[in-house]
């Protein structure tokens, strides 16, 4: 296996390009209990298709294969047709090194509009990598709450879990992809610097076991 892989998500009309979720994800996990924080305790990246061989064999791949030093050059030419493209469907950026080769791409493809979720925020190393994408106009690194109950956390673009659409706030723009099929569809809040704050609504099976035993924990 060679070369830039890049992947194709059912949801989005757009390509994406990612690591293995968690063991590239630092943000994951809670300093306090040394566990998961709660919206990556249910990540979705972690099941069903993901945990294919044939899926995490090309994260693996991607985890060595950005750097070397061709790597910016053939990322640049494999978006030469793309207008919007997502960082991380699956995993997170785990070393500035990793951070400022992305943002060389981003700088050098004005065409392409770039979505970048990311814990990663929350560790000072990353403030100012992350400072200067946002400065550019085709990008968002947008920050992930590990809220699972519409917490928002401070930045100028970020984004949440709510356990459904009723509990997205008027502060908050709600992701329409469950009345879609799951797919984005035309919508591309997630890419729009205007939009402060997206509200996911939580899927998988990992993240409805957590909404149960709130359920309960509230009912005792």
């Amino acid at each position: 296996m060679e070369g830039i892989k890049k992947s194709n998500t059912s949801k989005m009309a757009c390509e994406s390009w990612s690591l293995q979720a968690e063991e590239t994800c630092p943000g994951s996990i809670d300093p306090r209990t040394k566990k998961l924080v709660p919206s990556c305790e249910g990540c979705y990246a972690t099941e069903g298709m993901y945990n294919m061989p044939n899926v995490k064999a090309v994260r693996k791949h991607n985890k060595q294969d950005w750097k070397r030093d061709a790597w910016v050059d053939e990322m640049v030419q494999g978006l030469d047709n793309s207008r919007y493209f997502r960082w991380f469907d699956s995993g997170d950026v785990y070393s500035v090194p990793l951070a400022n080769k992305i943002y060389q791409v981003m700088q050098r493809t004005p065409w392409c509009n770039h979505w970048l979720p990311t814990k990663s925020y929350k560790f000072p190393k990353f403030t100012f990598i992350f400072k200067k994408m946002n400065a550019l106009p085709n990008v968002v690194a947008r920050f992930s709450s590990d809220s699972i109950t519409g917490g928002i956390i401070k930045g100028k673009n970020t984004s949440t879990i709510v356990q459904k659409a009723e509990d997205a706030t008027s502060k908050m723009t709600l992701c329409e992809a469950e009345t879609r099929g799951g797919k984005c569809g035309p919508c591309r809040a997630c890419w729009d610097k205007s939009v402060s704050v997206i509200a996911y609504i939580g899927h998988g099976r990992s993240i409805k076991k957590q909404y149960k035993l709130l359920t309960l924990t509230n009912v005792a």
